[in-house]
């Protein structure tokens, strides 16, 4: 019997269909179908709370449908940014070329206007949690920066530099519309996070100074200004200064402010965000903080906000992950149930939605006590301080710096184990953003100090105050609700780690130190986030 044409058509024909999936979560709000997110603000922002709410009934549809769409179509290889240094004329412009949805994007998240005087703190929190949700989207990073140098210029104003403070209306409340960004160029090839090490030189110029020199990483290369730390000349110590990529007028005309930018670099995520190499031949810079103390102004304020930043994203990547990888699991068979009904995915969902939920209560107690204490953001803790508020702002410290550590691993791991709910289609790029968020969790680890360091300056800063806030009070007070065994088993833990050479010559017994102080901190931060998170 001969195959007709339309049983040919029929035969093995697959009506299988992802169409359902889709529509759910694309018709997702991210702030109005989260509870969790309602909630924690609701107990946050306190009298302000509806109308913060509402406002943000408002932006959430933007952020779930428009932005997504664009963050999705800027992130495909093809859409990468490149480097465009000369002109048809052989004009050197070093002109960061970037796909027309990264500029819509970034348009309007910026004109949102996130750091105006006119914007509740909570309200730009709650947006800032929302849009991180994105990824990195070429949007995040910057909007990061922005917050450390608006924060810079606002700690140390100047009047003798009147520029200065037309920089902070262009990043802060924006020009006509405009709104500036940021950047923060601190690392050098010998050195990623030891400033002290910074060999980028630069020369009075009057009041002003000339950059002479090269800057390693230098991320948000588009920026309209930036943060840089180098040393005076004839110093040995780091002075912090704010370059504008552009002199008045020259911006239309692409000539930059005495720098060139070497190259982008090809990194394993954030791959929207333009990261160059830049090498300065006498930029102009305007000096801001106190001379020689670079370092301290760095990493009090600018590197503080940086990833105090990056727990609050974490947050929101984890919030991205648990969404969509229960609405997946809620929506695909295998062997003839739904995913979710399996023990062990079940099991795996939970897991990641509590994580998500521990991460986010920590984001918001955090910022909350950064918003609660006076001039938190002191490059030092001020020794002319009441020792109570001393010891407020140490906590801070400390747990802005274990937020940091522990969020980015944990968000690794659990975006880890959302893609793996999809299975084969969780590392499809074109099937789901978690690949790309993943990515960009894994560069956030090593961004403002990888790990080790980080964990051997809270062991340190422990070690430094400890004449004035024993380690039995400061696990008190940042465990407070916990139990009685709780806090005397953690006391008990860092008493007899300071004895130990966790930051001593290497040996096995250091090693072995090391190891128990890397665990002590992961677990001490998760039951600090778990108080909060059930509470």
């Amino acid at each position: 019997m001969a195959i007709t044409s339309q049983d040919q058509q029929i035969k093995g024909k697959n009506s299988y269909t992802f169409d359902e999936f889709l529509d759910r979560r694309a018709n997702q709000d991210w702030y109005k179908d989260n509870s969790f997110l309602q909630k924690a603000l609701k107990k946050y922002a306190g009298s302000q709370y509806e109308q913060l709410h509402n406002k943000l009934q408002d932006f959430s549809p933007a952020v779930s449908s428009k932005w997504n769409t664009l963050a999705e179509s800027a992130a495909r290889p093809e859409s990468r940014p490149y480097m465009l240094h000369f002109d048809a004329f052989n004009h050197r412009i070093d002109r960061v070329v970037r796909p027309l949805e990264t500029h819509q994007l970034e348009k309007e998240v910026f004109g949102e206007g996130l750091f105006s005087s006119l914007m509740p703190s909570w309200e730009s929190f709650a947006k800032r949690m929302l849009i991180h949700q994105l990824g990195e989207a070429g949007v995040a990073c910057p909007l990061t920066c922005t917050i450390g140098l608006i924060a810079l210029l606002e700690q140390y104003p100047n009047e003798d530099l009147p520029e200065l403070e037309q920089i902070l209306q262009h990043t802060k409340e924006g020009l006509d519309g405009d709104f500036a960004i940021g950047a923060q160029f601190m690392t050098e090839i010998q050195g990623g996070s030891d400033l002290p090490a910074n060999v980028l030189e630069a020369v009075p110029d009057g009041k002003n100074y000339r950059l002479y020199g090269n800057k390693f990483f230098c991320s948000v290369a588009h920026a309209d200004y930036s943060v840089v730390t180098a040393k005076i000349s004839g110093t040995d110590k780091v002075s912090t200064f704010i370059v504008p990529s552009w002199l008045p007028g020259d911006k239309e005309k692409e000539m930059r402010n005495g720098y060139e930018i070497n190259r982008i670099k090809w990194k394993m995520g954030t791959a929207e965000l333009p990261t160059g190499e830049f090498q300065y031949n006498g930029a102009l810079a305007y000096p801001v903080g106190p001379a020689g103390k670079g370092v301290a102004v760095a990493a009090g304020i600018v590197l503080t906000l940086s990833r105090l930043e990056i727990g609050i994203a974490c947050a929101g990547f984890m919030l991205r992950a648990s969404r969509e990888a229960s609405l997946y699991g809620d929506f695909r068979t295998v062997f003839g149930k739904k995913v979710k009904d399996y023990p062990l995915s079940a099991r795996t969902l939970k897991n990641i939605e509590n994580a998500a939920h521990r991460t986010g209560a920590g984001a918001f107690k955090i910022y909350d006590l950064f918003l609660r204490l006076d001039q938190p953001l002191n490059a030092g803790i001020p020794a002319d301080q009441p020792v109570e508020l001393r010891k407020q702002l140490f906590n801070l410290r400390e747990l802005v710096l274990l937020q940091k550590i522990c969020a980015t691993n944990e968000g690794a791991e659990v975006l880890r184990d959302a893609i793996s709910v999809f299975a084969g289609h969780g590392v499809m790029e074109e099937f789901s953003s978690l690949p790309r968020i993943f990515r960009d969790v894994v560069v956030n680890e090593q961004w403002e100090g990888p790990r080790n360091l980080l964990l051997t300056q809270i062991y340190r800063d422990i070690q430094r105050v400890a004449d004035w806030y024993p380690p039995a009070e400061f696990v008190s007070n940042v465990l407070e609700g916990a139990s009685k065994e709780t806090i005397d088993l953690f006391t008990e833990q860092l008493t007899d780690l300071l004895q130990r050479p966790v930051c001593g010559e290497v040996s096995e017994a250091s090693m072995e130190a090391a190891e128990e102080w890397d665990m002590f901190c992961d677990s001490f931060l998760k039951h600090t986030r778990q108080l909060h998170w059930r509470n």
